[in-house]
């Protein structure tokens, strides 16, 4: 079926007298309880088993765990309370002492910290790749290269890389392919089909969709990464709560409509951004001008619904414009249906000094905008007074 249709449709587990509620149920509970100690002791023996803690599972989180796994075409998911709390389950969980990690250049600012600090604290080394030519790659494998780390769509360039390239080498070399998915949701791309091994997302963005809930979600594409990474996230303890689940489940339900819409937006504010004289560059994937604009045609279904774009007059105005819109929103955080403004070198890449600011491609004007589902031209009538404004 469509990913309209699955969407919709979320899993569920039958309740007492085998009917199937409409609305996944709240399992609000901490502990489940046994009428034996074998039984119990059973249980706890891995993550597919009966519930025991929620820690360890829950029935309304799974079921999101299911729901996300269809939609990515995984065999299995975790969700866990943010978004860097899958990523940093994972990383933790198949990294140790000395392993090598290649990387996008251009990543998410807490990704980027989280890899410095492994740097630092467990000698984990880490190059850095452009993710435009899979060839990059294969010249810096090493036999203790065991993880590669990319994004659907950089944060906040909207580069795109070669997904199924850059898995190919991955898959050659035994090395576990990581993709953040975050920007792009299953809608418009599912990193699995192009070869990946695990793919990340903030639950918090697209996925849930309305600003309310804070989460993340690893999908697996076997089951054996899934149970090396299990016991080290249920370790680490952050494990998702069961309203943030339900929450992300009745989002994840209107996920391909919202997608649709952030689209159509962001296609129409990029295109007009484009032409303004006060407009220096504009980073819309499906720009025809964006540099991996023919990768991002073969990868995504649709050229999101982040639209970055510099300013002339550098960082004074880029904070300034910020400040001077008034339908849009300045706030952290992106993929809700309200329209949401920041200036990454101060807030979400504020971790990167200069030097790794300008090597990501991030310019002290840069603007990024998450586009949400108002009306376009209205946005338009809020950028433009924004920008006209001295």
């Amino acid at each position: 079926m469509d990913i309209q249709t699955r969407a919709v449709h979320a899993h569920s587990e039958p309740g007492p007298e085998g009917g199937r509620p409409l609305s996944v149920p709240i399992v609000q509970s901490s502990a489940f309880a046994f009428d034996s100690a074998d039984a119990l002791t059973q249980a706890m023996s891995g993550p597919d088993g009966p519930y025991v803690y929620s820690r360890r599972g829950n029935p309304t989180v799974r079921a999101l765990e299911r729901t996300l796994a269809g939609l990515e075409g995984g065999a299995a998911a975790m969700a866990f309370a943010s978004g860097m709390g899958a990523i940093s389950a994972v990383l933790l969980a198949l990294l140790k002492p000395g392993d090598h990690v290649v990387a996008q250049r251009c990543l998410y600012g807490g990704t980027y910290s989280l890899l410095c600090d492994l740097a630092d604290r467990l000698g984990v080394v880490v190059e850095y790749v452009t993710g435009d030519d899979a060839s990059e790659f294969e010249r810096l494998v090493r036999p203790t290269t065991c993880l590669l780390h990319l994004e659907t769509i950089a944060n906040p360039t909207g580069r795109v890389p070669d997904l199924a390239g850059f898995a190919a080498v991955a898959r050659r070399h035994g090395v576990v392919s990581v993709v953040d998915n975050s920007l792009a949701s299953p809608v418009l791309c599912r990193p699995i089909e192009h070869g990946a091994d695990v793919v990340v997302h903030s639950t918090t963005k697209y996925l849930s969709g309305h600003s309310d809930v804070l989460g993340g979600v690893a999908v697996f594409a076997d089951e054996g990464v899934r149970d090396r990474v299990w016991p080290r996230a249920v370790e680490l303890g952050s494990c998702a709560d069961p309203f943030a689940a339900w929450l992300t489940l009745r989002g994840v339900q209107t996920l391909p409509l919202r997608m649709r819409q952030h689209c159509a937006g962001a296609e129409l504010l990029a295109g007009r951004l484009a032409r303004h004289p006060r407009v220096t560059a504009v980073h819309w994937p499906w720009l025809p001008d964006h540099p991996t604009y023919g990768l991002a045609r073969t990868v995504l279904s649709g050229g999101g619904g982040m639209v970055s774009f510099e300013l002339a007059g550098g960082r004074e105005a880029g904070r300034a414009f910020i400040e001077r819109v008034r339908l849009a929103q300045l706030a952290l955080s992106l993929g809700g249906v309200e329209t949401l403004v920041a200036h990454p070198a101060s807030t979400s890449h504020r971790e990167l000094d200069e030097a790794a600011l300008a090597a990501a491609g991030i310019r002290p004007g840069t603007v990024r905008m998450s586009v949400g589902i108002e009306h376009p031209e209205d946005l338009w009538s809020d950028i433009e007074q924004a920008l006209t404004k001295h």
